[in-house]
């Protein structure tokens, strides 16, 4: 099975919906019926008889890396890059979304003025550049303007999409710390097993944290990185530095992410008590055949073994606040069936305090390359439904946002008009 995550992704742009659908969809905005205060309680009686919750978490990532969602292309005068976000968030409005999970951290680098790191180079073109305007600022402003949550989504050990150092502005932290860098697979790491990487990471993305009025914090699901045939990870040095004590180095990477997970999460709390943290990992944490814990799938990535990620251990000790897996596959698809996926995570998040919300493939949705269920517009809003069978799943994360606007064949659309009646509020 080969594996779908962000990374290969297009990014062609898609069509903007009509004025009309933004207007309804301001017109709807948040009806005070629609929601009450607390846990989420439940199901109401909603239009056409559908049952929904009074609370329910209906986010949208958007993608700043290689310009996936926005800006549309680097070095844009501000006001059209703000132009193009105002009208993304107007999109999430209109499709009665109440979260936008924006990219502002995407290669080592920031998308506010930050003391840590450089200037991105997908808002100028040039890595460092200030862009005359803070981006962070002004998209939390505006978000909440609109009464949706801003999370922001930081990916804490990607540098960059090449492996040349000297790309990068002579004061990255990359360049004045080399020791500190592991090129792999084409692109450069930050090494996940060097304490002060850990330490300098968790700075750089709480320096957002403390000046910004985030409603939470998010990673999606890179961690160590994706296998790639033929090459390895050379953490040698760090491993025989500080691996003493576990029994192998697979081990030892887990804790390493481990302690990135934990940490983040206990430092957010310490600055600020009701900023959340949630992590997108890939599905599968690992499968059934491997692990009796596991999910019934037969996937060719397994978190645990792979990527150094124990989704599931993060869930149990209540380190993150949300987790949204990647569920990248369509109902019946035979190595990782969604109607088997959803389930293993509701139970795997059952007597936690911990939320589920579930990550769609809204890209695939009409993609002539994908098999047929993903050529029927509804196959999203089963999804929906199916994930409502459950009183854990709490909700849904659509990726991404040039889809929720452009549509292609309807299968947003379908999803707003089967069970998006009105805006709810996120749960808290």
């Amino acid at each position: 099975m080969g594996r779908m995550t962000r990374r290969g992704f297009t990014v062609a742009a898609a069509g903007m919906m009509s004025s009309a659908m933004l207007a309804s969809g301001e017109a709807g905005a948040m009806e005070p019926g629609a929601v009450e205060p607390g846990r989420p309680g439940p199901a109401l009686a909603g239009a056409a008889g559908e049952r929904r919750r009074r609370r329910e978490f209906r986010g949208m990532w958007a993608a700043t890396v290689v310009n996936v969602d926005w800006p549309s292309k680097p070095g844009l005068e501000p006001r059209q890059q703000q132009d193009e976000l105002t009208a993304l968030f107007d999109a999430a409005v209109a499709r009665r979304l109440n979260a936008v999970l924006l990219q502002i951290r995407p290669t080592a680098d920031a998308f506010w003025p930050s003391p840590f790191e450089p200037w991105s180079e997908y808002l100028t073109g040039t890595q460092g550049l200030y862009p005359g305007w803070d981006p962070l600022s002004f998209a939390v402003r505006e978000a909440h303007r609109r009464r949706l949550e801003l999370h922001g989504w930081f990916n804490p050990y990607r540098i960059a999409n090449h492996t040349d150092p000297g790309r990068l502005v002579p004061t990255h932290p990359a360049r004045i710390h080399p020791e500190w860098v592991v090129p792999y697979g084409g692109k450069l790491y930050y090494n996940p097993g060097l304490p002060e990487v850990r330490r300098f990471v968790q700075d750089a993305m709480l320096d957002a944290v403390s000046r910004y009025d985030l409603d939470g914090v998010h990673f999606d699901d890179y961690f160590y990185p994706y296998p790639v045939a033929g090459q390895r990870f050379d953490d040698d040095t760090a491993y025989a530095r500080y691996g003493s004590g576990f029994p192998d180095r697979a081990a030892w990477r887990r804790a390493n992410i481990d302690r990135l997970v934990r940490e983040m999460g206990e430092r957010i709390k310490r600055r600020k008590r009701h900023v959340q943290f949630g992590i997108s990992p890939f599905a599968v944490w690992r499968n059934r055949s491997t692990d009796p814990l596991g999910s019934d799938t037969r996937a060719g990535v397994q978190t645990y073994d792979d990527l150094g990620a124990d989704t599931r251990k993060w869930v149990r000790e209540e380190w993150i606040d949300y987790i949204v897996p990647q569920v990248y596959w369509h109902i019946g698809f035979a190595a990782a069936d969604y109607a088997k996926l959803v389930p293993w995570w509701a139970e795997t998040v059952r007597g936690t305090g911990v939320r589920l919300y579930v990550g769609e493939a809204l890209y695939r949705a009409g993609d002539p390359a994908q098999p047929a269920p993903w050529q029927d517009p509804a196959e999203l809003s089963r999804h929906v439904a199916l994930g409502r069978e459950h009183a854990e799943v709490l909700g849904n994360v659509y990726f991404s946002a040039k889809y929720v606007v452009g549509d292609p064949i309807g299968a947003m659309g379908r999803v707003v008009a089967d069970h998006y009646p009105t805006r709810v509020r996120p749960p808290r």
